[in-house]
């Protein structure tokens, strides 16, 4: 297996992982309930995700990737301002 492979599976395996997290937190919350490791998980797994769609050379990946990377880097903001 090559180096981009693992790398592109690595990013889709903490992307996934945050959908975990969160059912887990909710579920013990009894509520709907979105933790900061979710943003935190979403953010390494789309930069990791983004990298790999510029090794491949895929616009629309490309584009999709970074825009969530934007999303997620502000809502780590927006958290980090409201403590």
């Amino acid at each position: 297996m090559n180096f981009w492979l693992v790398l592109g599976f690595t990013g889709q395996a903490l992307f996934a992982s945050r959908f975990i997290v969160q059912w887990i937190c909710s579920e013990r919350r009894g509520e709907s309930y979105i933790p900061i490791v979710f943003w935190y998980l979403s953010l390494a797994g789309g930069a990791i995700l983004l990298i790999y769609a510029i090794s491949i050379k895929d616009p629309v990946f490309i584009v999709g990737q970074s825009t969530g990377v934007i999303v997620y880097l502000r809502n780590l903001v927006l958290i980090s301002r409201n403590k």
